[in-house]
């Protein structure tokens, strides 16, 4: 079925609106941009609306962050897609960069293939909160959290124990063990806070580069038609190149041409 669904089917003429409309009735979710399902966590809950059971949502990462949390989830998809015999090659490696054209194509793919199996029925019996509390979470995080738990606690301890031989060699014992902790938690905020902001840069850099090559290929497309015989020593097709093969980038090269 998934492989009759061609590039020029009409489910690729469905705008990111719709396809974001779809995945927040569906899943009860608020989605704002196609980039926020990027991790395929969505994806992998779309497949278990359409076919109840068949996802092991305890494997499915909702928090993924990093790269590797997100492949994880995408193993997860493709292999659902294996076992229901979905013959469906999943792009993880353009997926998990977070470009909207490119996960808006495969939401695109998936909204007409769960719309050709349930004919775009809604599951009134599935409850989308319910199948996400099943569901895994970031591990590293947890971890984290517990183990600055683990180090406030042996302060608490080292405090007491410390009243009973010295009131003042406690206390400068505990405000340094205290202090570091602060540190440590401000410096793991701050690194959580420059990776965040490493992503948004590498986002926003892919996103150029895609405009970039657009607007690249729209000049060569100009400058090729300009060399045609028929078309080269038109005075039009002068003044076009003129201003294609400007060098002086502080005036227009309009006036000139």
């Amino acid at each position: 079925m998934a492989s009759n669904i061609g590039m020029m089917d009409s489910a690729y003429f469905v705008g990111r609106n719709e396809i974001l409309q779809w995945i927040n009735a569906r899943l009860q979710l608020n989605l704002s941009k196609i980039e926020e399902a990027a991790s395929g966590a969505v994806q992998c809950q779309m497949m278990d609306m359409t076919y109840p059971g068949a996802v092991p949502m305890h494997k499915v990462n909702f928090d993924a962050k990093t790269e590797y949390d997100m492949i994880q989830n995408y193993k997860v998809l493709q292999d659902v897609f294996n076992k229901l015999k979905i013959d469906k090659h999943i792009e993880v490696n353009r997926l998990v960069k977070g470009r909207p054209l490119d996960n808006l194509e495969f939401l695109q793919w998936l909204k007409r293939y769960c719309d050709s199996v349930n004919g775009g029925i809604m599951n009134e019996n599935y409850n989308p909160v319910e199948r996400r509390s099943k569901s895994g979470r970031d591990r590293n995080a947890k971890g984290t959290g517990k183990g600055t738990k683990s180090l406030q606690a042996n302060n608490v301890l080292t405090s007491e124990s410390g009243g009973r031989v010295g009131l003042s060699n406690s206390t400068g014992v505990e405000q340094g063990k205290m202090d570091s902790v602060v540190d440590g938690a401000d410096s793991s905020e701050e690194i959580q806070a420059l990776s965040k902001e490493v992503t948004g840069l590498k986002l926003s850099i892919g996103l150029l580069e895609k405009e970039r090559d657009f607007y690249f290929g729209k000049l060569r497309d100009i400058e090729i038609l300009c060399q045609i015989p028929e078309l080269e020593n038109l005075p039009m097709a002068a003044s076009i190149r003129k201003i294609l093969y400007a060098t002086d980038t502080k005036e227009s090269a309009t006036a000139e041409a």
